[in-house]
């Protein structure tokens, strides 16, 4: 008998990524409450130990495509196969982690099936045979309850660390099936993969400390003589009052954070910038070190668990949701922070 409660397992180079573990656990809570098991589905090439790796981490069967097409993903051909699969088994409900691929990958399967798509679900409940997701809206200001009653499947897509990672089970068995659906033409190739140097991931960290338009306000520092530009004098200065930002990432074990105005002035790269328009995220930890806090900023980090402001403005908004805020010179707290914890560290 299928099941009622489909997740996807988003990977990547033959390795899933944590989220996917997380939205397995959302999907098992659902599939309780509508007295179900949970069937992993796992699309690519080579990926049937994704498939074993799901069922340790939950769920009841997997159905696996496999096919060397499929080893890089490509929406088109991913996109093909999932929509055969769902229309083949009918769950009621299909679950997906966040990240870039799922993202699209969810929206086109909406497409091809007639539904919708909830993102950003933080928490799920089942109410009348439904799954009713809350989520955030307004930059986080506010959350909403949506469910959709008439169309099936419901793809719900869960946000990143809004829910618990299971702990695998090695000792759990149940059958993989193997999908027949034909993946279709692609339209795009994928020439490679280029390593990000922004260390930790942000979307999975637990920690991340980040900075803003701030990191370029010390007045300590002067730039060499050959810098006579006051632009470039002031990325100077942006770039080492990051060095000091990731310092105390290294010590933490976190990752390196940034507004969208220390990105737009050309600090640091896009792929560090958290936000509406960045990532959001969602750590145990999240330290903002000479960020204002815009609204397009708390959009990205108002669901972190913690929040640590530092900021020599007494006003900026960013204390308004810091649960710890230090109204203090950057320059000074944080060395100071880093020396502090690497004596209690032991680093």
């Amino acid at each position: 008998m299928a099941d009622r409660v489909f997740v996807y397992i988003d990977h990547h180079d033959g390795q899933a990524t944590g989220s996917s573990w997380e939205a397995l656990a959302a999907a098992n809570q659902v599939a309780g409450a509508l007295s179900s098991g949970v069937t992993a589905l796992v699309v690519g090439d080579g990926v049937r130990p994704l498939a074993e790796e799901a069922i340790a981490h939950g769920a009841s069967q997997a159905i696996v495509q496999e096919n060397p097409q499929l080893k890089d993903y490509r929406a088109e051909p991913y996109v093909t196969v999932v929509s055969a699969v769902l229309r083949e088994h009918k769950p009621e409900v299909l679950l997906l982690p966040t990240s870039g691929r799922t993202r699209e990958l969810a929206a086109m399967v909406a497409v091809d099936l007639d539904t919708g798509v909830t993102p950003d679900a933080v928490a799920l409940e089942v109410e009348g045979g439904a799954v009713v997701a809350t989520r955030p809206i307004y930059a986080g200001k506010l959350l909403t309850k949506e469910v959709a009653r008439q169309r099936r499947p419901q793809i719900v897509m869960v946000r990143t660390r809004a829910f618990p990672r299971p702990e695998p089970d090695a000792s759990r068995t149940g059958p993989v099936a193997a999908a027949t659906a034909e993946s279709g033409p692609a339209v795009t190739e994928v020439l490679g993969y280029k390593a990000s140097e922004s260390g930790v991931s942000l979307t999975d960290a637990g920690v991340i400390v980040s900075g803003g338009r701030g990191v370029s306000n010390n007045g300590k520092l002067s730039p060499p003589a050959d810098i006579t530009d006051e632009k470039q004098k002031e990325i100077w200065r942006a770039h080492q009052g990051f060095e000091v930002i990731r310092q105390l990432a290294a010590v933490l074990g976190a990752a390196v954070g940034a507004s969208r105005a220390a990105v737009d002035a050309g600090y640091i790269p896009y792929a560090n910038q958290v936000g509406q328009t960045g990532k959001v995220v969602s750590p145990d930890l999240y330290i903002a070190c000479g960020i204002s806090g815009a609204i397009q900023h708390l959009a990205g980090m108002r669901t972190s668990k913690t929040i640590v402001a530092i900021n020599k403005d007494a006003e900026a908004p960013i204390f308004k949701v810091a649960r710890f805020g230090i109204v203090g010179d950057l320059f000074d707290v944080v060395p100071s922070l880093t020396e502090a914890f690497r004596t209690k560290l032991g680093k």
